[in-house]
């Protein structure tokens, strides 16, 4: 691996969805996401990091050193084991008596914590708590999300659909032989989401983020919603990637201040929008010790 990046950088990303659940809510039946107050969308700091795991794992098969620790089915404390056989520390595990790893004393392994660092690419970029069971401590990732908010409300669809089919033979039974199945579907009509970015130099300089995972990351800003699509999300694209790079590791401006260089309007009208094409998005001039750089 190269060295760590030196310097700050903040970034907007601008996205949006059409005809499609961008990210529902499990706790109100998969409905989109929605401020109550406002009315505005909102997708997660979790989906957005899932989106970016799924694509480097597809681009680098996660393979070391872009291996990807949290991935669906995956068991977390075995990991953790393999950086302690990886580092030489095996003598410090041991198992219960159902065959479960745990570490034989209270600390972590700092051996073991690089390990995993310098192999998984999502540790080493958004950090990661990994005390459970088998102590590896816990790692500050240097990239971090804001919740994505759409720039409008949103209206939530919601759409009746049919399956000519049904799932067991008693179903069938009951049903007298009518298998047709009921369901619902939610969907955003169309909405234009903003989601703002951090990425720590001195962090970086602790979990080895590099320059070549920094480009994979603007890869995957702007590649991710292609390898992502389903039914339930419509059609889904990344619509700007305005990136802030800071002449030093902590920075030359307030985040704040360079988030408000950049501004999205609406241009429909009292149209609801419908498109990317119903707004405009304008860049002010950096402030000294600040490059823009607009990557979309």
């Amino acid at each position: 691996m190269s060295e760590a990046i030196k310097n700050r950088y903040e970034f907007v990303l601008l996205f949006d969805v059409k005809d499609g659940n961008p990210n529902g809510d499990p706790d109100a039946g998969n409905l989109p996401r929605i401020d109550p107050e406002t009315g505005h969308g909102l997708v997660t700091d979790v989906c957005l990091k899932r989106k970016v795991r799924n694509y480097v794992g597809l681009v680098h098969g996660e393979q070391p050193p872009y291996e990807i620790y949290i991935k669906e089915k995956a068991v977390l404390n075995l990991q953790h084991v393999r950086a302690y056989k990886a580092t030489n520390h095996e003598d410090q595990l041991e198992q219960d008596k159902k065959g479960h790893w745990k570490s034989k004393g209270k600390g972590s392994n700092d051996d073991a914590r690089q390990w995993l660092c310098d192999n998984f690419f999502d540790v080493r970029t958004f950090g990661a708590v990994m005390s459970t069971g088998v102590n590896c401590g816990q790692v500050r990732g240097p990239v971090q999300f804001a919740f994505g908010r759409s720039i409008d409300r949103v209206f939530t669809g919601e759409h009746s659909i049919t399956r000519m089919a049904v799932a067991t033979e008693g179903e069938a039974e009951s049903q007298g032989g009518d298998n047709r199945t009921m369901g619902r579907k939610f969907t955003v009509p169309y909405g234009l989401y903003r989601v703002h970015g951090y990425i720590s130099a001195p962090l970086a300089k602790q979990t080895g983020f590099s320059g070549e995972d920094l480009q994979l990351f603007w890869d995957a800003l702007q590649n991710m919603f292609d390898h992502d699509r389903s039914a339930a999300r419509g059609e889904m694209a990344a619509r700007k990637l305005i990136v802030f790079k800071h002449d030093s590791e902590l920075g030359n401006a307030p985040a704040s201040k360079l988030f408000d260089l950049v501004t999205v309007e609406k241009t429909c009208g009292e149209a609801p929008p419908r498109s990317f094409a119903d707004y405009s998005v304008t860049v002010g001039v950096a402030p000294d010790g600040v490059e823009l750089i607009e990557i979309i």
